[in-house]
């Protein structure tokens, strides 16, 4: 896989500082006991959480009212502490965003804190490859979850952590003693995955996480995939290619749930695009509004569960002719147009 080929691509560069910590003073009363069950149909862009932007405001100018948080990581290899962003200041008893994911829900809306992303994957502090005790992973997740109270997690696995097959059964162990203490206690905890992706479908290493988490009694709820940064010298049709993408996964899904109807299978899609131009050096793979217009009907046509995008802060156009930015898409576009085209998606 290009080394390139990630979400948070600035991570390596940016200062990753988690500024603002919320008192837990002002932990936000859960709507319900057990968390909400997300929409069915379901547009959740990634929200950059090393950025001081408020959950809130964003979710107002956009109008994409679920976000996905990314991302959570330890400080340190070794550690078995989930921060924000790998700050030691921020770990989630710190209670960061609780007031603002309050008023979030007060819109109708919410959030999918996301663990992993590049950066993790690439250094070593993603959980599951950095902490080497399972049980203690999986008490990570559901402090999460019960911190925030959130009914979904995401797992951004890239990079190095594709090969970490150590860790790649960690984190599917962990993840079934979460989904066991979910149901012991009645709570909904969705698993998503959030993987690389060719044109054809997922690249073995890819799948070989699924496998793993069949193997392991592991259920998936979701299955994300990144339909950018393919660096194969050949995409130029990102529309296209997120389709042709999300067909061959169906193919695979239905290998390796063959109990499964097509409907089902389509259910358990997520499909994440990059606005504008992706981290190809060459600046071939762009998705324009026509190909993000391509995958919501295509969504639309075949009951895709999860649409997304890398990332909130990205949709706009203030910065035309630049190569995978974190602020701007590169393409001339109004602010929010991907979000205002998507956002709609959301829904029974």
């Amino acid at each position: 896989m290009p080394p390139a080929r990630r979400l948070a691509l600035a991570f390596a560069t940016a200062a990753v500082t988690a500024l603002g910590a919320v008192a837990l003073s002002n932990a936000v009363p859960a709507s319900a006991a057990t968390g909400t069950v997300l929409p069915a149909h379901l547009y959740a862009p990634y929200f950059e959480t090393w950025t001081t932007d408020s959950i809130t405001t964003i979710a107002q100018q956009s109008g994409a009212h679920y976000l996905t948080l990314a991302f959570l990581q330890t400080a340190a290899k070794g550690s078995c502490t989930a921060a924000w962003n790998g700050d030691a200041t921020q770990p989630v008893s710190a209670g960061r965003y609780l007031s603002d994911i309050a008023s979030l829900r007060g819109l109708g809306g919410d959030v999918i804190p996301s663990f992993g992303g590049f950066s993790a994957d690439h250094s070593g502090t993603e959980l599951a490859d950095s902490c080497k005790d399972v049980n203690q992973i999986a008490a990570a997740f559901e402090s999460v979850i019960t911190t925030y109270n959130v009914t979904r997690l995401d797992l951004d696995v890239e990079s190095a952590s594709l090969k970490n097959t150590a860790g790649i059964d960690r984190r599917n162990k962990a993840l079934k003693q979460v989904e066991d203490w979910a149901t012991a206690n009645g709570r909904t905890v969705q698993v998503q995955y959030t993987l690389p992706v060719e044109p054809a479908g997922l690249e073995a290493d890819g799948l070989a996480v699924l496998q793993n988490a069949v193997a392991d009694g592991t259920r998936v709820d979701v299955v994300n995939i990144m339909t950018f940064d393919y660096y194969d010298g050949v995409t130029t049709k990102m529309g296209a290619a997120a389709i042709s993408a999300a067909q061959g996964l169906h193919s695979q899904l239905a290998s390796l749930y063959p109990g499964k109807t097509s409907a089902q299978l389509w259910a358990m899609e997520g499909n994440t695009i990059l606005p504008g131009i992706d981290d190809y050096p060459k600046k071939t793979e762009v998705t324009y509004l026509p190909d993000a217009q391509q995958v919501l009907d295509f969504a639309k046509a075949n009951g895709i569960g999860t649409l997304s995008a890398w990332a909130i802060q990205r949709d706009n156009g203030g910065c035309p002719g630049s190569r995978d930015k974190n602020d701007c898409s590169g393409i001339v576009q109004n602010t929010w147009d991907f979000s205002h085209l998507l956002e709609p998606y959301t829904g029974p």
